[in-house]
């Protein structure tokens, strides 16, 4: 049963698009070699984002993006992905693009991370980079 489910918690953020949006991120997972079992987007405040944060990963910082990964089989991709809108609109005007593309960028780094992209060392960055934009440019909506 492939899904992707789009959540809110601790936020008024509306989603748009949310079709295209699910084509989109299934098209990437198949592009890369994968198949798609269950996806979550959980769209959050930063609050919500830094206590996930400090719970999980004990990590006492703000982010855009924590994934976590529930797959259980080689090649099967499902987990959940938590995004603070609040940390996507800073970003999208410190950067000076649109929120929407900002926001596509997060989810698409979240989806590669499940995909085994990692973004730690220079190289790994340099590389995930170069997929968020491979996939935004062939993004169609």
């Amino acid at each position: 049963m492939a899904a992707i489910n789009f959540f809110t918690e601790d936020t008024g953020f509306k989603l748009k698009d949310k079709l295209p949006l699910k084509r989109w991120i299934k098209e990437t997972i198949i592009a890369e070699g994968h198949k798609l079992q269950e996806l979550n987007f959980i769209f959050c405040s930063d609050a919500y984002l830094l206590q996930i944060n400090q719970q999980y990963l004990d990590h006492d910082t703000y982010t855009d993006i924590v994934t976590f990964d529930s797959s259980e089989e080689e090649g099967l991709i499902a987990g959940d992905i938590f995004i603070s809108v609040d940390r996507t609109q800073e970003n999208a005007q410190k950067f000076n693009v649109s929120p929407e593309h900002e926001l596509h960028r997060v989810i698409i780094h979240g989806v590669l991370h499940l995909l085994g992209y990692k973004d730690k060392k220079p190289a790994d960055k340099q590389l995930m980079t170069a997929k968020e934009d491979q996939y935004l440019t062939v993004k169609t909506f």
